[in-house]
């Protein structure tokens, strides 16, 4: 309601005013809610502390330089000759021209200092190091951090650019010491243990779909939300972490995993949903079951808008891991039973629900042909 600057949820009851919507949807408290809102509204905050004022105005600056570091490689992307190449490649995966545009991919040049060129007619070069974007030489001077890649703005929860993550092409790709990705360092605006790749565009439909699946890759999420799959995030460059679930925990408490296949895949997945059940979330798994097939990217290639029907297919992490130890060691011998509850019972144990745990003792107790007090008792001795 307009004039009585007041809003009310009959479905579910919740009201109040400007400040507690923006709470309630965006999933934040209310010091952010007003810095929110005063962005939109263009008001201006004022602070006592000089040296908050003047931090502000730091970060200010940060997201001043990463808002133009992203339109600079966007135009490098469209416009240079390398640049065009990248994008045929982009296309060749699977992207769509409204995909790049929308996560606001580009190209950064092979060129030492292109970027810090161009950055450098306005800012000067402590702001810019200080935004993650060139690297201070031994012998004095700078270059670029990124060069020859294809770039990934990473955003903040207000879609603001906080950062890069690049990916080699071109000759650059051809030199063996040359890292496949390149990422941004913690920066004050930046803090890759809290920032989840796209999570700007997925916050309102992970909170409609009240559930978030995490995903390895950025090609994975911008696929995923091509296909219609809109609930996807991924961590930025790291490993999931108790911050990044802090997060979505503000939007739902069911967390899906579907990582790689490989032997990181599944060492991402196992620190995934022990962090993910510390936190509460009732947690899933995904898996792609084609061998020509390693992630959602790819599935998304090959089947298109399929995958936003198959990623709310998964399955409760306990059965996954059942399913997985099962296949993997024989059970009719003294140490597959040892090796397949070795794997299964450090998960058991950190299950807080007394009633799912009693469930899945019994069918460990029924696959092993043991009696469930025995497993009980392998529980206690369980960190």
């Amino acid at each position: 309601s307009p004039e009585r600057q007041i809003w009310h949820c009959f479905g579910c009851g919740l009201g109040g005013d400007a400040f507690g919507f923006v709470k309630q949807i965006e999933g934040v408290e209310f010091p952010e809610a007003l810095r929110i809102l005063a962005a939109r509204t263009g008001v201006k905050l004022e602070r006592q502390s000089p040296e908050y004022q003047e931090f502000q105005s730091a970060k200010t600056k940060l997201y001043e330089i990463s808002e133009l570091a992203m339109r600079f490689f966007e135009k490098q992307l469209h416009q240079s000759g390398t640049g065009r190449e990248a994008l045929a490649y982009l296309k060749d995966r699977g992207l769509s021209d409204d995909s790049i545009k929308e996560f606001h991919l580009g190209y950064a040049p092979d060129s030492w200092n292109a970027l810090y060129d161009f950055l450098g007619r306005n800012y000067d070069n402590a702001e810019i190091l200080n935004a993650g974007l060139i690297i201070k030489k031994d012998t004095g001077g700078y270059f670029d951090r990124f060069r020859s890649r294809i770039m990934f703005p990473i955003f903040d929860l207000n879609g603001q650019t906080v950062g890069f993550t690049g990916r080699v092409f071109g000759e650059l790709a051809k030199q063996a010491d040359v890292g496949k990705y390149v990422n941004s360092p913690q920066t004050a605006i930046y803090d890759k243990s809290r920032v989840l790749y796209g999570l700007h565009a997925a916050k309102l439909d992970i909170r409609r779909a009240n559930r978030c699946l995490v995903v390895e890759g950025n090609m994975d999420v911008i696929m995923s939300h091509q296909a219609g799959a809109k609930n996807v995030v991924a961590s930025s460059g790291t490993a999931l972490t108790d911050g990044h679930l802090k997060i979505v925990k503000r939007y739902t408490d069911n967390l899906d995993l579907c990582f790689d296949a490989d032997a990181a895949g599944s060492m991402a997945t196992d620190r995934g949903v022990d962090l993910a059940l510390a936190k509460g979330f009732n947690v899933g798994i995904i898996t792609i079951r084609e061998n020509d097939l390693k992630d959602p990217a790819d599935y998304v290639k090959k089947y298109g808008e399929k995958w936003s029907e198959y990623a709310q297919k998964s399955k409760p992490f306990m059965d996954f891991y059942f399913e997985t130890a099962k296949n993997a060691f024989d059970l009719a011998t003294a140490l597959g039973k040892k090796l397949f509850s070795q794997r299964l019972m450090p998960f058991l144990a950190a299950t807080a629900n007394k009633v799912e745990q009693s469930h899945w003792v019994s069918e460990m107790a029924l696959a092993l042909k043991i009696k469930e007090e025995i497993l009980y008792q392998e529980l206690v001795s369980i960190k």
